[in-house]
């Protein structure tokens, strides 16, 4: 689902110059190089790089199984439909007192964060909370791994999202050495244990993995960068993984390997293009949930191309 590439687009003589671009060439130069990012203002909010032709670069075509993006028109439509859904969906939640844990992982730029705005945006703020944590504290370090995790999760009749989960001991931290060997394994051998463990506590709980192309990703990035609205979002952590794509993936596949199982499988969805992924990530979570009056013909058959269970051998364990 997420396809190494040796050549970002036909501005980058080659991938290793696009990186050195991102992380030591200045916003001037990227500019003056002929790049430019239009539709920054627009309501959708979904920006487009331009290259020095003055076309869009199309790099949301690497590995995607559709020849055209979602219009925007089609996404409003599907989005207003889905968001309706999910205020059923948390009305009943709310009625009956169950829980709903939603961790949204995956690669830097994928667009985890836009699809949690389109899950809240019409959501009663009273039942739905959103959890971001950031770097662990010295108290922290000293806990239990999950404990900090714990804390945040929800009370009867409440949905949470995670953006980003305990699911950053299986990728990130051993990728930038962020945890020991042994936690790593430890966290592997222990977190399908926890997650049986919330499932049987009656937590509804959705994984879900974003995934997006290494040349999609540069694209991005470099948004990023030119985008005076977007340059927070490229962070130094952003520009160090830059060159690690492969040890991504080998950790990502082992992770699949090990803590995708029967209470807590993994989906992947495919973000090359956000507005497919973004319904689609919602229309998957609404069709985990068993809520009364549930729209089927809109929410039961989430996309098999965009979204999935990841590709790995053998059955769940």
């Amino acid at each position: 689902m997420e396809s190494h590439a040796s050549m970002p687009s036909s501005h980058w003589s080659s991938l290793d110059e696009a990186i050195e671009w991102l992380r030591s060439g200045s916003t001037g130069e990227l500019i003056k190089s002929g790049l430019s990012v239009t539709g920054t203002f627009q309501e959708l909010d979904d920006p487009v790089l331009v290259g020095p032709d003055g076309e869009p670069v199309e790099t949301w075509r690497q590995g995607h199984p559709y020849d055209a993006r979602m219009t925007a028109a089609e996404y409003e439509q599907e989005k207003r439909l889905l968001q309706i859904e999910l205020l059923r969906a948390q009305a009943w939640i709310q009625e009956t007192g169950q829980r709903l844990v939603v961790t949204f992982d995956g690669r830097d730029a994928a667009g985890k964060g836009s699809t949690i705005k389109r899950f809240i945006e019409h959501l009663n703020p009273r039942g739905a909370r959103v959890v971001a944590l950031p770097a662990p504290t010295e108290t922290e370090r000293g806990q239990w791994f999950f404990q900090r995790y714990v804390r945040h999760l929800p009370t009867a009749g409440e949905m949470v999202m995670f953006d980003r989960s305990w699911h950053n001991r299986a990728v990130v931290e051993p990728v930038m050495g962020f945890c020991t060997d042994d936690q790593y394994q430890e966290f592997l051998r222990a977190v399908p244990l926890f997650e049986e463990m919330l499932v049987n506590e009656g937590l509804i709980l959705v994984k879900l993995w974003f995934s997006v192309t290494q040349l999609e990703q540069i694209t991005r990035f470099t948004i990023r960068r030119i985008d005076p609205m977007r340059q927070w979002k490229l962070s130094p952590m952003d520009l160090a993984s830059l060159d690690r794509w492969d040890d991504y993936t080998a950790a990502k596949d082992t992770m699949f390997q090990r803590t995708h199982h029967p209470a807590a499988p993994w989906t992947v969805v495919r973000t090359n293009d956000k507005k497919r992924g973004r319904v689609e990530a919602i229309r998957h979570v609404l069709s985990r949930i068993d809520y009364p009056d549930k729209n089927a013909d809109l929410v039961d058959r989430p996309d098999p191309l965009i979204v999935g269970p990841p590709p790995i051998a053998g059955d769940l364990r």
